[in-house]
């Protein structure tokens, strides 16, 4: 597959429809290469995208943000769950090939959480950053995703305490950082989420 420059980053043709790839590299020294994906009607240019991007390329860590197929064709709803899997796994073997030797990482916030403790273990991620992990629809506690999470890697999730999908207990090698105050959207907290994010990844030597 072969990507294509169009304004605002690369369209790397998916199963699923082109998606679209944003990398930032740091200055120099790449420690880590980590990819991103964003939440279900939204867009890499999210709060906690931004600030976790702007915060850990800072710390020698490539960055890869992924707009699902979906979302450049301009629709809002998401597609099914094997679908955003499919075109995720695409993406990543494309960016893999331009950066390589570095250890791997998935992240995301909400939908896109998901996507990235989905696909893990079978892609060969070494961690996951999941921001705003949709634990549950809003009320459907009894609706838990949290066997999303995968236990068998490193795992930081961060949520706010008052958000409506709830907070992911701690499961296998999670850390759960939960934030007062904040919402599903993280809009206030941004730069926390970016600090709890760059902390996790230098204390397993994945950043500077």
């Amino acid at each position: 597959m072969t990507p294509e420059e169009p304004a605002g980053g690369l369209l790397v043709p998916t199963r699923r429809g082109p998606a679209r790839l944003q990398l930032d590299l740091p200055p120099s020294g790449t420690r880590s290469l980590l990819i991103l994906g964003h939440g279900a009607g939204g867009d890499v240019l999210a709060p906690d995208l931004v600030a976790v991007t702007s915060a850990v390329v800072a710390a020698g860590v490539a960055v890869a943000r992924v707009t699902q197929p979906y979302r450049v064709a301009g629709r809002r709803a998401p597609a099914p769950a094997n679908h955003l899997d499919e075109a995720w796994t695409d993406v990543v073997a494309v960016v893999r090939a331009g950066v390589r030797d570095v250890p791997l990482l998935f992240g995301g916030r909400s939908s896109g959480a998901r996507v990235a403790c989905r696909t893990a273990e079978a892609l060969g991620a070494s961690g996951v950053i999941a921001l705003a992990f949709p634990t549950h629809p809003p009320g459907k506690p009894e609706r838990s995703r949290v066997d999303e999470i995968p236990l068998s890697l490193p795992v930081l999730v961060v949520n706010g305490d008052r958000d409506p999908f709830g907070v992911p207990p701690v499961v296998g090698e999670a850390t759960v950082v939960v934030l007062p105050g904040a919402d599903h959207g993280f809009k206030k907290v941004s730069a926390a989420v970016g600090g709890a994010a760059v902390d996790w990844l230098r204390a397993r030597g994945w950043a500077s």
